[in-house]
């Protein structure tokens, strides 16, 4: 893709409506919230909230709240709870008070849903999941009232009771707002307020087993935590008119306003928490935190920056226009970011060994390298001996035009130290080249005499002091940019890219890598930008995982 213009000021619409309430009185301070189900891992599509509500709380000089909306104890982990703990406090964030869950408010919760019971508002329903599915409509036809729906208040008040005490199944009764079948808005004909569910809650135990739904809770949630601004996704607009219902026939101590923005579609990318667990649990990535998943925790151990990610969320703006975003503009901003912080060094993918024959034997010379090129990070020693390794791909015996690589008979400079020439392949058996015999000038270290001409410059590393390493080529998991669309009887499994790792044994790499400590970041010259693995790295056995190539590689597929 081209390069994003970075000089356009992204829109944010919301930093204008909470401009416009605080200095129309309508708030002292406001208070946004992050209310994530834990029931998987946070991706990229989460990077985008947490930038906006954390970021709107930060910028006008209120508080954010970290809330677990934790109503369906089937499907939620310890696990991920703290993983989403990581990742907030990751990107750079942190919540004001106490992590809160939505749990802590089920008393609560439980007595307004009284209120409503003893208000008519409210009634237990027998009807099975089926024919709930049958009696509720469509979005052409109006849904038909239950036949449990003129309970009396008597018996919907004995019938909770005792589906709070345990007396029945899972699925056997639920409790229903009682609001308008005929309402063109399927949200409002007459929703699920508690489900039965026999299920061990990580935070509750088994203090309860009836459990509210998402819709009852979050909105309520919302009032008990006093949050003056409820943003979330575009697919939540339709929810806001039963959001606000709950919120004017309860007691509640505040009235929160939602407010809807689009979600971040990224292309190549799945961000559905399902289809992401699908992905770990059959095994198609090694876990949540593979460098090739969307998580978050897969782009730190991939080695993206929280500043870059928090860049890439400015970038793109928060409207409510649904679109598609490119996933080059992700990588150019991580690129962006490492050209800064990251390191220079040599590492050698695919080592083709050289033996320079006119340089004296067990000679070393050590050469000092910047660190970087611009930015004052110091030197890094570098030794320079008789046997050296370059990359396989730079020697050709029958190069193509415009090729500016080694070559019979041709020069290159070896980066930051001498020009050698290539004057006899050595071959195995089979035919392939093992061994390339150079000569140098000793003239050429760091300049070019006058007159010489040099092809180009190579990267290197001397073979007995280089690191020996395992080097990971991560690239997109997924080869369509539409990754959720698959053919007719297909999935969106079919659409895994089967070269998006590519695992390289017996890389060599330059010696100052041998102390690299897990998460630190470099840019391998002219091969891209890399991470030390945080999970599969060791001192003797360093493992990098490329995190992004040095330009765009998909731009013309």
């Amino acid at each position: 893709m081209s390069k994003p213009d970075t000089s356009v000021v992204p829109t944010n619409f919301l930093r204008q409506i909470v401009q416009a309430d605080l200095d129309a009185g309508k708030h002292a301070k406001i208070v946004t919230r992050f209310p994530p189900e834990p029931n998987g891992y946070l991706h990229i599509g989460h990077a985008k909230s947490i930038c906006l509500n954390f970021g709107l709380a930060r910028e006008f000089g209120g508080d954010c709240h970290l809330r677990f909306d934790d109503t369906n104890p089937a499907k939620e982990d310890q696990e991920y709870i703290d993983a989403i703990e990581q990742d907030v406090k990751w990107l750079g964030f942190d919540w004001a008070g106490e992590v809160r869950y939505a749990s802590r408010y089920f008393d609560q919760l439980h007595a307004w849903a009284l209120v409503l019971i003893e208000a008519g508002k409210a009634y237990v329903c027998d009807l099975t999941p089926e024919q709930a599915r049958e009696y509720r409509g469509s979005l052409t036809e109006p849904g038909q009232d239950s036949p449990f729906r003129e309970r009396s208040v008597a018996e919907n008040l004995d019938l909770f009771a005792r589906m709070k005490a345990g007396e029945f199944k899972d699925g056997e009764k639920v409790l229903r707002a009682k609001i308008e079948m005929a309402s063109p808005n399927m949200n409002l004909r007459d929703p699920i307020l508690y489900r039965i569910r026999h299920a061990h809650h990580h935070q509750t135990g088994d203090t309860w087993c009836i459990y509210p739904s998402y819709d009852y809770t979050h909105g309520q949630s919302d009032a008990l935590e006093g949050i003056t601004h409820s943003i979330c996704t575009l697919e939540f607009e339709d929810h806001r008119p039963l959001y606000e219902w709950f919120l004017a026939n309860l007691p509640v101590p505040a009235q929160p306003r939602q407010y809807e923005f689009s979600r971040l579609n990224l292309n190549y990318t799945i961000t559905s928490k399902r289809k992401l667990k699908q992905l770990v649990d059959e095994g198609h990535v090694s876990g949540w935190d593979d460098p090739r998943m969307s998580t978050l925790s897969g782009y730190r151990r991939r080695g993206y920056t929280p500043e870059s990610i928090r860049n890439f969320c400015e970038m793109i703006g928060v409207n409510r226009a649904s679109g598609v975003v490119d996933i080059g503009m992700l990588e150019f901003s991580i690129r962006e970011d490492l050209d800064v912080r990251a390191t220079r060094a040599m590492c050698v993918l695919r080592p083709l060994k050289v033996v320079i024959d006119n340089y004296p034997e067990g000679q070393v010379e050590h050469l000092e390298l910047p660190r970087h090129p611009k930015e004052d990070m110091g030197v890094r020693a570098l030794p320079f001996a008789r046997e050296l390794y370059i990359d396989r791909d730079d020697f050709m015996e029958t190069p193509p035009k415009g090729y500016k690589r080694l070559e019979p008979n041709g020069e290159v400079r070896l980066r930051g130290s001498y020009v050698i020439r290539a004057n006899e392949a050595i071959k195995d058996a089979q035919g392939n080249i093992v061994e390339l015999r150079c000569s140098y000038d000793p003239d050429t270290l760091g300049k070019n005499p006058e007159g010489r001409k040099v092809k180009g410059v190579i990267h290197w590393v001397p073979a007995a002091q280089s690191v020996e390493c395992e080097v990971r080529l991560y690239d997109r998991l997924f080869r369509s940019p539409n990754p959720e669309k698959a053919e007719e009887g297909g999935s969106f499994l079919d659409n895994i890219n089967p070269d998006s790792l590519v695992v390289l044994q017996g890389c060599r790499a330059e010696p100052s890598l041998a102390q690299a400590q897990p998460g630190e970041r470099f840019q391998f010259e002219r091969e891209g930008y890399f991470c030390v693995d945080t999970r599969d790295s060791r001192p003797a056995h360093p493992v990098f995982n490329r995190t992004v190539t040095l330009r765009d590689s998909w731009a013309q597929g």
